[in-house]
């Protein structure tokens, strides 16, 4: 009996040591769906597709963009270069005729990627081109005119040149030319301000082409799947450098060419 259990023992430890020294291997667990997220504070800058002015824009007019620059997270590029941006206007002031300046509030509303996956988010201006005449106010998201104290100043002083002119010359052939210059002058001077008074300062404009800069208020999500371009929308660039048809050598008829018979 002793012996039996013995042997018994005995198997049981070479069990054990087998299955420590070849351990039955684990199943395989499919990789998991990595997810990408874009915080916010992020910054994309965008290019313009359609103007924007002051002059012509009203509350609720929608802004188009796209994208200039790709967005990296872990070495994936999550926004490509070329993704659509849907914006909107939220207010508009136009500038003075006395003083103010011209006012655009724009609020970012969707981001389309290449593929068609869309998001809706939030988000602002964060900074203008180098070349707008633009002021950005960071805190609010709005864009402002520059003033026209210069031009206004201008607009007086040729309008006081004239009159100084005018009245010199008419003074002269009334045999009084200083009197004359001096009331010119005033005139000319009165009319300006009034022509100042009556005109409006510049329009506050984003133009097409130019580039903005857009700062995220909350998280962008995706996971790997939304984030295969390979099958992304074909973009069509339209051919800006083209001449337009010459309207003679169309061939239309009644476009260019007459169709009818001669004049007598």
């Amino acid at each position: 009996m002793g012996i039996q259990v013995a042997a018994a023992l005995l198997a049981a430890a070479l069990m054990v040591q087998a299955q420590q020294a070849d351990p039955v291997p684990e199943e395989k667990k499919p990789d998991e769906e990595k997810h990408f997220t874009v915080e916010p504070g992020t910054r994309i800058p965008l290019n313009l597709i359609n103007s924007v002015s002051t002059k012509s824009a009203s509350e609720g007019d929608r802004v188009y963009l796209e994208t200039a620059f790709p967005v990296v997270l872990d070495g994936k590029i999550v926004i490509p270069p070329g993704s659509y941006v849907a914006g909107t206007i939220t207010q508009v002031k136009r500038p003075g005729r006395v003083k103010g300046k011209g006012e655009l509030f724009l609020r970012f509303d969707s981001l389309t990627l290449p593929n068609g996956v869309t998001r809706d988010f939030r988000a602002r201006i964060s900074g203008l081109d180098g070349r707008s005449n633009e002021a950005l106010d960071r805190d609010e998201g709005k864009v402002q005119s520059e003033g026209n104290k210069t031009g206004d100043a201008r607009t007086v002083g040729e309008t006081a040149a004239t009159g100084t002119w005018v009245g010199t010359v008419a003074g002269a052939a009334a045999g009084r030319p200083g009197l004359g210059a001096g009331a010119g002058a005033a005139a000319g001077a009165a009319a300006g301000l009034v022509g100042v008074m009556l005109s409006r300062g510049p329009d506050a404009m984003l133009a097409k082409g130019s580039t903005i800069e857009m700062v995220l208020d909350r998280r962008l999500h995706y996971n790997e799947k939304e984030l295969d371009f390979s099958n992304g929308m074909k973009r069509v660039t339209p051919d800006n450098s083209a001449p337009p048809p010459s309207k003679k050598a169309s061939g239309l008829p009644g476009i260019g060419r007459r169709t009818g018979p001669p004049f007598p």
